[in-house]
C-alpha cells in the first residue's frame, strides 16, 4: 500500500485548514493592534510602550496555551467542566472584593492583581460554553423535557445574568445567552421552548435599557448618531469617517489619521475602524472572510466529530466569537447599537486573547478525532 492511500492516524493532525484560519486571523489580528496602538503615540508614549508589551505577552502566553490544549484530549475538559464553571463564577463572585476589582470606563469588570488585571467575564463566557457541552452531552434526549432540559439551563443562565448585570456587562450576556439557546437547539431542544427563552430575554433586555440611562442613550444614539456629534454620537461619528477614509485599498498599513487623537479606544472597539481605513473596503473584507472560513471550517468539524460533546463545545465557541466580532463590526458601521464589544484576536485584551487561543485549541483538539 503506497503512503498517499494509508488512512490518517486519529489524535495525531490537526485540521489543516482550521490551523491555516486559526494563524490568519493571529497574525492579521496582530498586524492591525500593532498599527492602531501606534495612535497612542500622540496621548501617551508612556502607556504604547506598556500596552504593546502586554498584548505580545498575552499573545505568546496564548499560544502557548493553544499548543498545550490541542495536545490535551479534549475528554478531559468534559470530566472537570463543572469545576470549570464553578472556578469561573467564584473569580467573578472576586470583584465584590474592592481591593482586587478595577473600576474603569463607568463599570467594575476587571481583576487588579499589581503585576496584571484580568476580566473574569472571559473565562465564565468559556466556562459556560463547556459546561453546557458537557451537561447537553449528557441529559441527551432529555433536553426536550422542562423539568431535565429548559429550566436547568434557564436557572443556570439567570445565575450568569446576575454576575454579568451586577457588571454592568449587558452585552456579554446578551452574547452568551445567544449561544446557549443556539446550543440547546443543535441537542434537539423543542423550537417551542426556545421561542419562550428568547421572549423571556427580550423582555428582560427591554427592561434593563428602561432602567439604565446607558443603554437608553446607545439606542437613542443608534436610531438618531448624528443628534450629538460631540457628545453621545462622537465614536460612531469618527467611526464612519474613518471607514470611509479608507475607501478601496485603505491608506496603507500604519497610515490611519483617524486613530491620533479622533477615534476612542482605537486598540479597544475601536479597531475595526482603524482596519478600515488603512486597509480599505479589499482589507476588510478579507478578515471578515476569516472570521467566515474559521467559522464554516469549525462547523464542519462540530458535524463530524465523535461525540455529542466535542461537537456542541465547536458550536458554542464558534457561535460566541462570530456573534461577538460581528456585533463589533456592526457597531464601527452603525449598522448596530454600540456595545463596547471587542474584535476578537484584534481589539486589546490579553485576558480574552489568551483564553479564545486556549478554546480554540480545544478545536484543533477535537479536529484531531473526527469520525474516519
Amino acid at each position: 500500500m503506497s503512503l498517499k492511500s494509508q488512512p490518517r492516524a486519529k489524535g495525531t493532525y490537526i485540521d489543516t485548514p482550521l490551523l491555516a484560519s486559526i494563524l490568519g486571523l493571529v497574525i492579521a489580528g496582530f498586524l492591525v493592534f500593532v498599527s492602531a496602538s501606534l495612535g497612542l503615540l500622540a496621548r501617551d508614549t508612556a502607556q504604547f510602550g506598556s500596552v504593546a508589551m502586554n498584548q505580545t505577552i498575552s499573545l505568546i502566553l496564548g499560544l502557548t496555551l493553544f499548543w498545550i490544549m490541542s495536545r490535551v484530549n479534549y475528554r478531559y475538559v468534559r470530566k472537570y467542566a463543572f469545576y470549570i464553571l464553578v472556578g469561573a463564577l467564584l473569580s467573578n463572585l472576586l470583584l465584590f472584593i474592592p481591593a482586587l476589582s478595577l473600576h474603569h470606563g463607568g463599570a467594575t469588570r476587571w481583576l487588579d492583581f499589581g503585576f496584571v488585571t484580568f476580566q473574569p467575564s472571559e473565562l465564565l463566557k468559556i466556562g459556560f460554553i463547556i459546561y453546557v457541552a458537557a451537561w447537553l452531552s449528557m441529559i441527551k434526549e432529555k433536553v426536550t423535557t422542562l423539568g431535565s432540559g429548559i429550566i436547568p439551563f434557564c436557572i443556570l443562565l439567570g445565575i450568569l445574568s446576575v454576575l454579568l448585570l451586577i457588571q454592568s456587562d449587558t452585552n456579554t450576556l446578551a452574547v452568551v445567552a445567544f449561544t446557549g439557546i443556539c446550543m440547546l437547539y443543535a441537542a434537539g431542544a423543542k423550537l417551542r421552548h426556545i421561542a419562550i427563552i428568547i421572549f423571556i430575554g427580550i423582555a428582560g433586555i427591554a427592561m434593563v435599557a428602561m432602567l439604565r440611562p446607558y443603554a437608553q442613550q446607545r439606542i437613542m444614539t443608534f436610531l438618531n448618531p448624528a443628534n450629538d456629534p460631540q457628545g453621545a454620537g462622537y465614536q460612531i461619528q469618527q467611526s464612519l469617517i474613518a471607514i470611509g477614509s479608507g475607501g478601496m485599498w485603505g491608506r496603507g498599513f500604519g497610515q490611519s489619521v483617524q486613530k491620533f487623537e479622533y477615534l476612542p479606544e482605537p486598540i479597544g472597539d475601536s479597531i475595526f475602524a482603524v482596519q478600515a481605513e488603512e486597509f480599505g473596503f479589499i482589507g476588510s473584507t478579507v478578515l471578515v472572510l476569516l472570521f467566515v472560513f474559521f467559522a464554516v471550517r469549525s462547523l464542519k468539524i462540530a458535524s463530524n466529530t465523535e461525540d455529542s460533546f466535542g461537537g456542541l463545545f465547536v458550536i458554542g465557541l464558534v457561535i460566541l466569537i462570530i456573534t461577538g466580532s460581528f456585533i463589533n463590526i456592526g457597531a464601527m458601521l452603525g449598522l448596530v447599537p454600540l456595545t463596547g464589544k471587542p474584535l476578537l484576536f484584534v481589539s486589546h485584551g490579553g485576558s480574552a486573547l489568551m483564553i479564545i487561543l486556549a478554546s480554540v485549541g480545544i478545536i484543533a483538539n477535537i479536529s484531531k478525532h473526527q469520525k474516519s
